[in-house]
């Protein structure tokens, strides 16, 4: 088999893929929330989490381990909420995805490792070892930042103004920190030699 035979083998991934991927569960929660319940809406997203999962599967290749960290977390506490009939289960699901990724992170970190780069080497330019051990420690901190959000968020609020912020709130401010690493990743860039491939 030639590359281009193997090329054309292979799934293919673009931008919208992903987002549908990632962002379709949220989306799924967010709509059956309002309109029947919380415990309807639970229940689609375990459903919704598990198509991601074959989707990611049949339509990139691959299952990213983000997913699947979030997918396992989603129908435990899904099954928890559904089975007890008490939403505090779903609503602690952001606290503990958010707390095992800065775990990880921090924990590659002691080690000496970017568990980020192993993950998303692909998805950003060559940088050097020290902006990614930089970008690492500051997405675990956002990871934990956002844990602690969440118990706020939950235990301070009506089930309305959580499921609200997971969508309004949680989302800019993700997209806002992604765009503040910008200037790391800049600085700490490879430049490719000039005439270089």
């Amino acid at each position: 088999m030639s590359d281009q035979d193997a090329a054309a083998a292979k799934p293919a991934e673009n931008g919208w893929t992903k987002f549908a991927i990632e962002l379709g569960p949220l989306l799924v929660f967010f709509g059956c929330f309002y309109g029947f319940d919380i415990y309807v809406a639970t229940g689609a997203f375990m459903v919704a989490i598990a198509a991601s999962i074959y989707a990611s599967w049949k339509l990139t290749g691959k299952v990213t381990p983000m997913l699947w960290v979030t997918a396992v977390v989603v129908l435990f506490f899904g099954g928890l909420t559904l089975l007890l009939h008490d939403e505090r289960f779903i609503k602690m699901k952001p606290t503990l995805v958010n707390g095992i990724f800065a775990a990880v992170l921090f924990a590659g970190l002691a080690m000496g490792k970017s568990y980020l780069q192993m993950l998303m080497q692909a998805a950003f330019p060559p940088m050097h070892t020290e902006g990614w051990m930089k970008l690492t420690r500051n997405w675990a901190l956002f990871f934990v930042a956002m844990a602690i959000l969440n118990e706020i968020i939950w235990r301070s609020f009506s089930t309305e103004f959580w499921v609200n912020f997971k969508v309004a709130g949680f989302l800019p401010l993700s997209i806002a920190f992604m765009l503040s690493q910008v200037p790391l990743i800049l600085k700490y860039q490879i430049e490719e030699p000039e005439g270089g491939e």
